[in-house]
């Protein structure tokens, strides 16, 4: 799943540590999320994008979900 999490956190200026410390996970699941190799939980999605402000949808890309 693609995911605009890595441009969001360069705007802002944050690290994968930082954004991982503000939503309750660890480094490497951010590494993972941002490289497609791990799809986040809903619970997770949610806290990213509250984070940001933004939506889950705004956060994540569904379109190749959806072919399945």
């Amino acid at each position: 799943m693609k995911t605009r999490i890595k441009e969001l956190r360069k705007e802002r200026k944050l690290s994968q540590e930082e954004l991982a410390l503000a939503v309750g996970t660890t480094r490497q699941t951010i590494t993972s999320i941002e490289v497609g190799k791990y799809t986040a939980s809903l619970v997770l999605a949610y806290k990213i994008a509250h984070y940001f402000g933004l939506t889950i949808e705004e956060v994540f890309d569904f379109s190749e979900e959806n072919e399945l």
